[in-house]
């Protein structure tokens, strides 16, 4: 497994921007895949967005494509996640994952090693 830890997140008002960061280590990563997911109080942990670490490719969930931009830096084994007009509904504990050895992430199930997790809030 993949030790990640994650810094960034904080608090916003409705239309604002915040960025995350995660620094990966304990293996190579240029055959897996990393992600952001989040979670809400009372809601599943969903994906966000997830990039190909040797491609650099992104995808992004519907609900944040076009406002969520998803990076890495392959020389600090770093991905970060920035986060521009930012909605009420983004608030969530935001989760770092790596996914499994040639899986896509599109789910919490496609990944094997999280981040301790940090707090997004954006205020009305």
């Amino acid at each position: 497994q993949a030790q990640l830890v994650e810094s960034g997140g904080g608090l916003v008002q409705a239309g604002g921007s915040l960025g995350l960061a995660c620094a990966a280590s304990g293996r190579s990563f240029n055959f897996y895949t990393m992600g952001w997911l989040r979670q809400a109080p009372g809601k599943e942990r969903e994906f966000v967005a997830a990039i190909a670490w040797r491609s650099g490719s992104t995808y992004y969930a519907d609900s944040v494509k076009g406002r969520f931009t998803m990076s890495r830096d392959n020389t600090k084994n770093t991905v970060y996640l920035q986060m521009n007009s930012l909605e009420p509904e983004d608030t969530a504990t935001y989760y770092c994952a790596a996914g499994r050895l040639y899986t896509q992430i599109e789910s919490p199930n496609d990944c094997d090693s999280w981040g301790q997790g940090t707090q997004v809030t954006v205020s009305s």
